[in-house]
């Protein structure tokens, strides 16, 4: 009896070009690495979760709480954490080109060598945030409060009243 070629074909070659079957699941507990791309997050306490690694590509995570948490390396990108709460977060290398960060609040949060190619952060406040070698080249600062960030040439601190540009 011969086996159909077909249905195997359909059933290994993901496998052998190296996909992956992981899919988000939105329900997942916050954790190194979840997936959560395209998942609505919003109001969400995630205060201190380690976020690190986290799949969270065009994820929703309006106004969560998410003071001190760490989210290193995770990739992000067109994602929105409109007004949310990330005081003093850790988001050091990861890709959030076209995130929108409107009215966040990001006062002492690290953005150490992230990309933020066209974010927007629109009336966000990121008072005292450390920018040091972030990538920004498109993003949008109109009406947001620099006060204090190191910039990313990592010397420069805004002075106070910076507001839209780091002065």
């Amino acid at each position: 009896m011969r086996t159909p070629i077909l249905p195997l074909l359909a059933l290994f070659l993901p496998l052998l070009l190296g996909a992956s079957p992981v899919l988000a699941a939105c329900t997942d507990a916050p954790a190194p690495k979840v997936n959560w791309r395209r998942c609505l997050q919003d109001g969400q306490d995630l205060q201190r979760a380690d976020l690190s690694g986290a799949v969270l590509r065009d994820a929703s995570l309006g106004r969560s709480r998410m003071q001190q948490a760490k989210l290193i390396g995770a990739e992000a990108p067109e994602a929105r954490f409109t007004s949310a709460e990330l005081t003093g977060a850790d988001l050091s290398g990861a890709v959030l080109r076209g995130a929108d960060f409107t009215r966040t609040n990001l006062v002492g949060a690290k953005l150490v060598r992230a990309d933020l190619r066209r974010a927007r952060f629109f009336r966000a406040d990121l008072t005292d945030a450390d920018l040091t070698g972030a990538e920004i080249a498109g993003a949008d600062f109109a009406a947001a409060t620099l006060d204090g960030a190191r910039w990313v040439d990592g010397e420069k601190r805004c002075a106070a009243g910076s507001v839209g540009i780091c002065q």
